[in-house]
């Protein structure tokens, strides 16, 4: 189980200390929102080229935006090496994979709650991951969805039958007392910001959900 500290729940008065504490992770989720698709608005390229420079890990980006190809390349360059956009902001998915993955980064697909896992079915064999969200997003701290385990099973069901590797991630609410049910039904990455950085201990946390 990979887990990936969402960088969003931090304290940014102090994120040099903050990151320290999660420098264990093998991934750091960088949430971006824009205030369009998603109510709220987090942070730019500028913000993840500082992280940059304190961190080693793998930087997994999550597009909350509604024009990926348009902002996709400067968070590329400034340091992020997997990118997942929303199936919801696309007309054209198979345009925007094949611009990703010419950047030389890892595509993901990510799903809202109400996103049905047949929407993306088709595009599975030409990416990394699947970002299932079991929140709405655009806000942290909010209570675990428990209907996401079925589209987690479906997916991980369809990876089976087609013999596909895509890691199916799982972002929103995730917490010790879901992490079991998760990695039953198939989840590879447990994305986690309030439960990880809402503690005395965010390595103990960690630990836990491994």
């Amino acid at each position: 189980m990979i887990i990936a500290p969402s960088v969003l729940a931090a304290d940014f008065s102090q994120l040099k200390s903050e990151l320290e504490k999660v420098q264990e992770a093998k991934w750091l989720h960088i949430d971006v929102m824009d205030g369009h698709f998603v109510p709220n608005i987090s942070f730019g390229p500028v913000i993840v080229q500082s992280i940059k420079k304190v961190s080693t890990q793998i930087f997994d980006t999550h597009l909350m935006i509604t024009d990926p190809m348009k902002y996709a390349a400067p968070f590329v360059n400034a340091g992020s090496d997997r990118i997942t956009f929303h199936i919801e902001t696309v007309d054209d998915p198979i345009q925007v994979i094949n611009y990703l993955k010419g950047l030389g980064v890892k595509v993901g697909v990510s799903i809202k709650p109400k996103t049905e896992v047949k929407t993306i079915k088709k595009y599975l064999k030409y990416i990394d991951q699947v970002l299932v969200m079991s929140v709405e997003p655009g806000f942290g701290g909010q209570k675990f969805d428990p209907t996401s385990l079925i589209k987690i099973k479906e997916l991980d069901a369809i990876r089976k039958e087609t013999g596909l590797d895509f890691l199916i991630v799982v972002d929103g609410g995730v917490n010790d007392k879901n992490a079991p049910l998760l990695k039953e039904a198939g989840t590879d990455v447990l994305v986690a910001g309030s439960f990880i950085f809402n503690s005395e201990s965010p390595q103990e946390r960690m630990d836990s959900l491994k």
